[in-house]
């Protein structure tokens, strides 16, 4: 059994920061990428930022800038700092990462999916 569980989501005005952070644990063998998507009512979940293992990034060009997606390995934490938020931020902000349960490298990657965190921007 494999859980994300995210944190950090919450109510913030426009131009402000919040800290998304994304533990895994349970019966983990490694993890690949790691990142965060976010999905509003009626859309489809798209990608806002991921980081692999050895820390290359991806990023969504509206957040460009003004995100940045960290990991720490030893913790199985995923981050998503978010400075000079917008309205059009508002969202609920998912994170994923693949991972294996088992050390057979022949098995695929596995997605897991955190619950949710809702975040929203004031203006």
């Amino acid at each position: 059994q494999v859980q994300l569980v995210e944190s950090g989501g919450g109510l913030v005005q426009a131009g402000g920061s919040l800290r998304l952070s994304c533990a895994a644990s349970g019966s983990i063998f490694s993890i690949n990428a790691m990142g965060w998507y976010r999905q509003a009512p009626g859309k489809q979940r798209e990608l806002v930022a991921l980081i692999t293992t050895g820390g290359n990034t991806i990023y969504a060009d509206s957040v460009k800038g003004r995100f940045t997606i960290s990991r720490d390995n030893a913790k199985n934490t995923v981050y998503l700092q978010m400075s000079s938020l917008k309205p059009e931020d508002t969202d609920v902000y998912f994170c994923a990462a693949d991972i294996r349960t088992t050390r057979d490298i022949g098995v695929p990657w596995n997605r897991y999916w955190g619950q949710g965190t809702q975040v929203t921007v004031s203006s």
